[in-house]
């Protein structure tokens, strides 16, 4: 079987077994999407059962292009947090403008730290002048991870109020966050 998934793995999409199909998605990311496997990863996104499999597709759309942001804007929605961490992922990849907006509100939200993480990480990738108040508040007020993240993200903007922000990160009282400050700005005396 192993042999014929990672000859043709899209019939392997349709497999009964949950490990199965992750893994046909993975080889049909590893091998090049087509047509019929976007076609098919967008349908597991939308309709599989299992969390990790939907999460797992909709992070592979972000590789496929502008044709399948109309998957991932259906399924942001999705109540499981993994596949919210992979939507805002495949946002990122797709740098895709429109998404800012929900971009923000996962980020600056009460969901789990992934999703906010990747939203926050999204939002760097895109660029986008209206992440900009967010970001500069997660700096210092999000989670650990959270504001590690947006030190990261405020990097590609150019902005008076981002090296004061970064220059406070480099006092975080998380080691993540002042190495992550340290690396852009330099070490700050204590």
């Amino acid at each position: 079987m192993l042999v014929r998934l990672l000859d043709d793995p899209v019939p392997f999409l349709d497999h009964s077994d949950d490990e199965v199909r992750r893994l046909a998605i993975s080889v049909c990311i590893a091998s090049g999407l087509t047509e019929e496997s976007v076609a098919a990863i967008g349908r597991l996104a939308c309709e599989d059962m299992d969390g990790a499999v939907r999460a797992i597709a909709a992070e592979a759309l972000g590789g496929a292009g502008e044709r399948t942001v109309a998957v991932l804007d259906a399924v942001r929605s999705d109540d499981d947090p993994r596949v919210s961490e992979a939507v805002a992922t495949a946002y990122g990849e797709l740098r895709h403008r429109e998404a800012v907006p929900w971009l923000i509100d996962v980020a600056a939200g009460d969901g789990d730290r992934a999703s906010r993480e990747a939203a926050v990480a999204a939002l760097g990738a895109i660029r986008d002048e209206a992440a900009l108040p967010v970001l500069l508040e997660l700096v210092s007020d999000g989670p650990p991870q959270v504001r590690r993240r947006a030190v990261v993200a405020l990097t590609v903007f150019d902005d008076p109020a981002i090296e004061p922000a970064i220059r406070e990160a480099a006092r975080d009282r998380n080691p993540s966050v002042r190495e992550a400050a340290e690396m852009v700005v330099g070490r700050q005396p204590n």
